[in-house]
């Protein structure tokens, strides 16, 4: 389903005790699909673009947290961009040259945000349908808690340490 199919069929943004979608995305691979794995603690960060200026400062306190967030009982971490797996591997090893266990993943047709509720058109400044900023932590599959940002650039209720307060 290609991006500008998705913004007209996005939903409600989720909420929590609701039950993160089965939608098949890509992490290091371009050619092969996958579904994110959500057992125990986890965290889903939404950006609107990879190498964003804002996207490049909100990330990395994900990284540099990432043992913190591990000690509080996270299984895993994932960074969720509507951008492809080339480009989401590239700006995982831009950010974190020495690695980390954050997960960076490409929702390429935007099917993963568009069913979270958080699509927007972003075609002014990004180029077609993008993800706005949120932070959902889950148990398991079910949501716990959802916080999003007023406007795509901010880093506020989104930030690392914000999320960190909260698991």
């Amino acid at each position: 389903m290609a991006p500008e199919a998705s913004l007209a069929k996005v939903k409600a943004q989720i909420a929590p005790g609701a039950t993160i979608p089965t939608v098949s995305v890509k992490e290091l691979d371009p050619g092969a699909s996958t579904q994110l794995t959500l057992t125990g603690k986890n965290i889903i960060i939404g950006v609107p673009g990879a190498f964003t200026t804002p996207c490049n400062a909100h990330i990395p306190g994900y990284v540099d947290l990432y043992d913190q967030f591990k000690a509080k009982g996270v299984s895993e971490i994932y960074v969720v961009a509507v951008n492809d797996a080339f480009v989401t591997k590239a700006w995982k090893e831009k950010l974190a040259p020495n690695g980390t266990g954050v997960r960076f993943i490409a929702d390429d047709q935007g099917e993963l945000i568009a069913e979270l509720g958080f699509l927007f058109d972003a075609a002014g400044l990004l180029g077609g349908p993008r993800s706005k900023r949120f932070a959902i932590i889950t148990d398991g599959d079910k949501v716990v808690s959802v916080a999003v940002e007023d406007a795509p650039p901010s880093v506020t209720v989104t930030a690392a340490e914000e999320i960190l307060k909260q698991v």
